[in-house]
């Protein structure tokens, strides 16, 4: 199989534990191929995501680096023999990997934590709202790719839908409940929306409001994205220059510290469901 040039964040993230778990148990390079019968650029290959693993191979891999942690291993297959096309890969070539990957995470996760400042969660955005924030974006995007954009935008929400949808938790800070993007009418309307969505079992939306003061993290954008195994979570954040994602133990223990204390002293779902209510009145 040839080498892949562009690899997705989930492949890419394959090869980083494949790494850090040859690098963990101090075995080299050299001797990863040798245990696997590959030669040395095809471990490069494997651990930069451009290669794919067998499960074969990586239980091999796995049992002779001494990992006996049976669930993270068997994650670890899972993702490897993941060969589906997504929904999203008919934008490949369209749209910024970037965007494509963060469908795909979304799509894989076990639950969802995110955290808004000043934009609605993308999952959570209306039609209306989610172009007016397209055409706020600097330099202008012309109509096609706003259109791709939003059609894009509107995929993700299937996580919600079927007989298994993601359970979500989504903390929103006053101010991105103020903002009016699109003006008044859009603003209600999304706000209407968010009460909608809170009212389904597997959603849960906590207010931050002005009043709570400073909190870690102001002014970031957080998604958090839960996998099969707490090892395997991966973080993304916003940047004007597109989605970074980020899985160091250190950060991701950094982002749940921050997610579980804005979780502890946000306002309680019902609270949240009224304030929500009264700021769409007063538009």
């Amino acid at each position: 199989m040839a080498a892949r040039t562009s690899p997705t964040e989930r492949q890419k993230r394959l090869g980083a534990e494949v790494r850090r778990m040859r690098t963990a148990a101090g075995m080299t390079g050299e001797s990863a191929a040798g245990l696997l019968g590959v030669d040395r650029g095809k471990i490069s290959n494997i651990e930069s995501g451009t290669r794919a693993i067998s499960a074969e191979r990586l239980r091999t891999l796995a049992c002779n680096c001494d990992c006996d942690d049976e669930p993270y291993i068997d994650a670890l297959v899972g993702m490897a023999q993941l060969g589906r096309r997504g929904w999203w890969e008919r934008y490949r070539g369209s749209l910024p990997a970037g965007l494509l990957d963060i469908a795909e995470l979304e799509h894989d996760a076990v639950r969802l934590r995110t955290v808004h400042v000043i934009h609605m969660p993308g999952l959570l955005q209306t039609t209306d709202h989610a172009q007016a924030v397209f055409k706020a974006v600097l330099p202008a995007l012309p109509e096609h790719e706003i259109a791709l954009r939003l059609a894009h935008r509107l995929e993700r929400q299937r996580v919600f839908d079927g007989d298994n949808p993601t359970e979500y938790v989504g903390i929103l800070h006053e101010a991105a409940l103020r903002m009016q993007f699109g003006g008044p009418e859009v603003a209600r309307a999304q706000l209407e929306h968010l009460l909608a969505m809170s009212e389904r079992p597997h959603v849960s939306l906590r207010v931050i409001p002005f009043s709570a003061g400073a909190f870690p993290g102001a002014g970031q954008t957080v998604v958090y994205m839960e996998g099969p195994v707490p090892e395997l979570d991966t973080v993304q954040i916003d940047s004007t220059h597109g989605p970074e994602f980020l899985h160091q133990e250190a950060q991701l223990n950094k982002y749940r510290t921050h997610l579980d204390w804005m979780e502890q002293r946000a306002l309680s779902s019902e609270e949240s469901h009224a304030f929500v209510q009264s700021i769409a009145t007063q538009l």
